[in-house]
């Protein structure tokens, strides 16, 4: 059988702590705890040792300072403490099991509170030139958003909670919007059926849509329903178009060697599967075409080449996955219980959101597009800047990273030409 290398066992040791990166979390995140407090009461969670003030810094240090396990948590705890947590004595069995049965809503809600707060920050910086077919389609739409689902990995066994899991059973499927221009994200569901359709996150995908929305969206939400009510709610959308799909061409907007823009229309009216008027935008590239939908009909709101580069913009949100699974291993799952699985889910992408915030601080220092942000290299540089920090060489995270003479650590992984050339 094919080893997974994500389920490698850990032997690395924790990242040491810093007090300007605990320092930069704890301000953005404790008025957030505080406001948690209510439902925490609520829920009928009494106030002892593992709240949710410790539970939550202790899956963000899990995070930030790639601790390996809950072991070693438990001694970094004892020890010395981590973010706003003084050093507490707790077993290792209670806090394995706090992460079993900790509520993971806690958690999401302080996500859902930071995320406006994030985007705050991200309007109050300095504005910086955005592609082309971005700032086209934000002309004509207030939001575009990349709608897309991922399989969980197989359950781990981390903790003695999986010992009765079979081998290779997957955790589940989640669903994500994330924003196309900040790339942060605006929405998570988690389903605990890895083999479900990606159709079945539809009427969550539905319940937070807005008008003036643009919608990026995969292969896998290719349902014809699902794009009616998409354009019943005045949100457009731009697809890859499925092999073979049936249409009729209804009118002809360009047809060369290499571009054509059609508007067609699909669907057969019958057993419920309404009738759509779209448009077919393909694109020859070596010698292979490249076809998109759309429900934009009409090419002076979004000319082809805009609906073709805005597509190739979607592979954002693969990036994102790839970053919470493979760089804050969500691969790697630290319980067994579809609970503490959604604390993780929420735990990696509030980290997530934490280091596109940093990572377009960074950008923004030096005049450029978060895209030209390496966040692997951005994480992977806090070993640095930590040690530089010991060394007194360094008291600003941002200014570090921006500082001509760290080039060398691959934060920056291009400058657009449009910005070489000023």
């Amino acid at each position: 059988m094919k080893k997974n290398r994500d389920h490698a066992k850990k032997k690395h040791h924790p990242l040491m702590s810093n007090e300007i990166i605990e320092s930069h979390i704890s301000d953005l995140l404790t008025p957030l705890i505080f406001n948690e407090q209510g439902l925490y009461r609520s829920l009928g969670l009494r106030n002892r040792i593992l709240n949710l003030s410790l539970m939550l810094a202790s899956v963000l240090t899990l995070l930030w300072r790639n601790v390996p396990s809950v072991r070693e948590l438990t001694k970094l705890l004892e020890r010395s403490g981590f973010l706003w947590c003084s050093a507490t004595k707790v077993s290792q069995k209670a806090l394995s099991k706090r992460f079993l049965e900790f509520p993971a809503i806690l958690l999401i809600n302080v996500l859902k509170e930071l995320l406006p707060q994030l985007q705050k920050r991200w309007e109050l910086r300095q504005k910086r030139p955005l592609p082309d077919s971005v700032s086209f389609a934000l002309s004509r739409y207030q939001k575009i958003w990349v709608l897309d689902c991922s399989t969980l990995e197989a359950l781990f066994r981390k903790l003695g909670s999986l010992e009765e899991v079979k081998t290779g059973k997957l955790a589940g499927k989640m669903g994500v919007v994330i924003d196309l221009v900040t790339r942060l994200p605006v929405e998570i569901w988690l389903k605990n059926k890895a083999s479900i359709s990606d159709i079945k996150f539809e009427d969550e995908v539905l319940d937070v849509l807005k008008e003036k929305t643009l919608l990026l969206i995969d292969r896998g939400f290719d349902h014809f329903q699902f794009w009616q009510e998409l354009i019943d709610r005045k949100v457009d959308f731009i697809t890859r178009t499925k092999k073979g799909i049936s249409f009729q061409v209804k009118e002809v907007f360009t047809d060369s060697y290499s571009l054509r823009d059609r508007l067609i229309e699909v669907g057969s009216g019958r057993n419920k599967t309404p009738i759509l008027t779209l448009r077919l935008v393909e694109i020859r590239s070596n010698q292979k075409w490249h076809s998109y939908l759309t429900s934009v009909v009409d090419p002076r709101i979004l000319p082809l080449y805009v609906v073709a580069d805005l597509y190739g913009k979607r592979w954002q949100i693969e990036t994102a996955f790839n970053t919470v699974k493979r760089l804050l291993d969500l691969s790697y799952l630290w319980t067994g219980s579809m609970n503490g699985i959604e604390l993780q889910v929420g735990a990696t992408w509030l980290f997530y959101s934490i280091l596109i915030d940093l990572g377009d601080g960074v950008a923004n220092e030096l005049s450029l597009p978060l895209d030209s942000i390496s966040l692997e290299m951005l994480y992977r540089g806090f070993y640095h800047f930590i040690v530089a920090y010991d060394q007194g060489k360094a008291t600003d995270i941002i200014k570090y990273f921006a500082d001509p003479k760290n080039q060398d650590l691959g934060i920056v992984t291009h400058i657009p030409q449009i910005l070489k050339q000023i």
